[in-house]
């Protein structure tokens, strides 16, 4: 009897053994190491044809999967009826946590009404949701600020702040008018240049710098190489456009297109004073070339860790960490938000900003 009792406690030992080294299937896709437990956080981006989402997402996916969650990463191809289900899927899946960078920030009160039914909180990312009362967080850059560097970058490369006078020509795009950031670059930019058109030093040729006029609709660089085109032919067919005011780098792409295809980039006809955003590969590469001025940089791995952070905050039932309650209304709330410091690059410090730290390698960008 003592014997079959023996037997059947090692079984019992091996059994346990066998089943602690077992991971009940679609627990986590991640490490479990972190606090997450193994719970889905949904992560919705606008499109994978902009070098930046691509970015977000792997950085978002790695930092959450590391924390032990798991993730739903969805990507939406600027279809705002696909993100709409692809958030509705993730709130089926059991989702704890959106974390949704909205393609259009009007269109997702619907959706976030039900995830609020189920108690799922939402941090919006990068981009603000808008109309609806069902976001409870919101994670960025000082969209603001970017604005503020553009103008400053313009002014302090002509000497305009040293007093020279010009006058110089000055060109000015926006962003996607669904875009709620656009209007925040817009403002941060013009708010800063605004003394030196005021006075005639900086000269828009065109008249043209209402967000109506300026827009390109989704950030398309196909949009803003045709706009470029449009206000070289109409223009500056006698003069050299000096400046032009990009807000981010896929308008600066087609601009860039839009100048070589005129002609710029020679003695007579030298590239303007070219602004962007986001530090995307080409763009690294045109300012190694001279054909862009500098991008203003949002470390995406700072954003991610927020993030990571302000999920890790709801899922222990704290609170996040914020340092803006007063910037971002909704029209329905301002929303708390947490804000980051972009800085620039151009050719002088790209090297030390972007591959230094590991953003790119040094062939990346060959």
């Amino acid at each position: 009897m003592k014997r079959s009792l023996s037997i059947l406690l090692v079984a019992v030992m091996l059994l346990s053994v066998v089943l602690a080294g077992c991971t009940v299937p679609g627990t986590s896709t991640g490490g479990t190491g972190g606090t997450g437990g193994g719970q889905l956080i949904g992560v919705a981006m606008p499109t994978k044809s902009l070098q930046r989402w691509n970015q977000d997402g792997e950085n978002m996916q790695k930092m959450l999967e590391k924390a032990g969650y798991k993730v739903d990463l969805q990507y939406a191809e600027d279809n705002v009826e696909m993100q709409v289900s692809q958030v509705e899927n993730m709130i089926t899946k059991g989702a704890k946590v959106l974390v949704i960078a909205s393609i259009d920030g009007e269109s997702l009160g619907g959706v976030l009404e039900q995830a609020a039914k189920e108690g799922i909180k939402v941090i919006a990312y990068d981009r603000l949701i808008k109309s609806t009362p069902n976001v409870d967080f919101y994670a960025t850059f000082d969209n603001y600020k970017v604005g503020v560097i553009q103008g400053k970058y313009i002014i302090e490369t002509l000497k305009l702040d040293k007093g020279e006078k010009g006058p110089f020509m000055m060109e000015v795009f926006g962003g996607s008018p669904d875009d709620n950031n656009a209007y925040f670059f817009n403002g941060g930019a013009m708010d800063t240049l605004k003394p030196y058109i005021d006075s005639g030093v900086l000269v828009i040729k065109s008249g043209q710098t209402d967000m109506e006029t300026i827009s390109i609709m989704g950030w398309k660089a196909s949009g803003a190489q045709a706009r470029m085109d449009n206000l070289l032919t109409a223009f500056y067919a006698d003069e050299n456009v000096d400046v032009v005011l990009s807000p981010n780098d896929s308008l600066a792409q087609g601009i860039v297109a839009s100048l070589k295809a005129a002609g710029y980039g020679s003695a007579s006809k030298p590239y303007p004073i070219l602004t962007g955003q986001d530090c995307d590969i080409t763009n690294v590469k045109h300012l190694i070339a001279g054909e862009q001025s500098m991008s203003v940089f949002k470390d995406t791995r700072t954003l991610a860790e927020k993030v990571v952070g302000m999920v890790d905050a709801i899922m222990k039932g704290t609170e996040p960490e914020i340092n803006d309650t007063k910037t971002y209304d909704n029209n329905v709330k301002v929303v708390p938000s947490y804000l980051c410091d972009p800085v620039f690059a151009d050719v002088k410090n790209y090297k030390e900003l972007l591959i230094d730290t590991g953003y790119y390698t040094e062939d990346q960008l060959k």
